[in-house]
């Protein structure tokens, strides 16, 4: 996999990219001016990420992955692993049938839903999950492969399903290994 330069990383004109970035140059990068990564982030092959995107240190995407984080944003904190072909959206159009569907077309024709997404410290995002608008993924959850996660999950939880559902907790070992991380390599 071939990396963007940190010379070329700033010059694409991010809001902020941190130390260690490394993002696939087989990614596509839409509107980087509404993104910042934190330090030591990774966004491998295939990626594509467009409009308001946060994402913090330590934090994996990869390939395939799909972050469309629209007007109202898509923000990843600390540590988040998305596996292979997740998608994340903060806005969708009505499907019902009372509007208009389709990027070309006018908003006075159609009536898209607009919310966050915030993806809390140490989730993790199976391989072709699906993260709908308004979903708070909180801290440590887990989301199962292929799940559709159309509601918020509670912190240290393992969900699956579609749509997802809780299925159990998740253990807390990864707070004292983060510790034990962080103390080994201060940045």
């Amino acid at each position: 996999m071939a990396y963007y330069t940190a010379n070329e990383l700033e010059e694409m004109g991010f809001a902020f990219v941190g130390a260690n970035v490394q993002i696939s140059r087989d990614a596509k990068i839409y509107e980087p001016e509404k993104m910042s990564i934190g330090a030591n982030s990774r966004i491998d092959d295939l990626c594509v990420l467009s409009g308001k995107v946060a994402i913090g240190s330590f934090c994996h995407i990869t390939p395939m992955c799909l972050i469309a984080g629209g007007t109202p944003g898509v923000f990843i904190d600390d540590f988040v692993t998305l596996a292979y072909g997740v998608k994340v959206f903060s806005q969708s159009d009505d499907y019902s049938g009372r509007t208009m569907v389709n990027s070309l077309i006018p908003g006075k024709y159609k009536n898209e839903y607009f919310s966050e997404v915030i993806i809390e410290r140490q989730a993790v995002i199976g391989a072709n999950a699906t993260v709908m608008p308004g979903v708070k993924i909180s801290q440590g959850s887990a989301i199962g492969a292929m799940s559709l996660v159309l509601e918020s999950t509670q912190p240290w939880t393992i969900n699956v399903g579609v749509p997802s559902r809780f299925i159990k907790k998740r253990h807390r070992d990864i707070e004292r290994l983060e510790r034990d991380f962080l103390n080994e390599n201060t940045i």
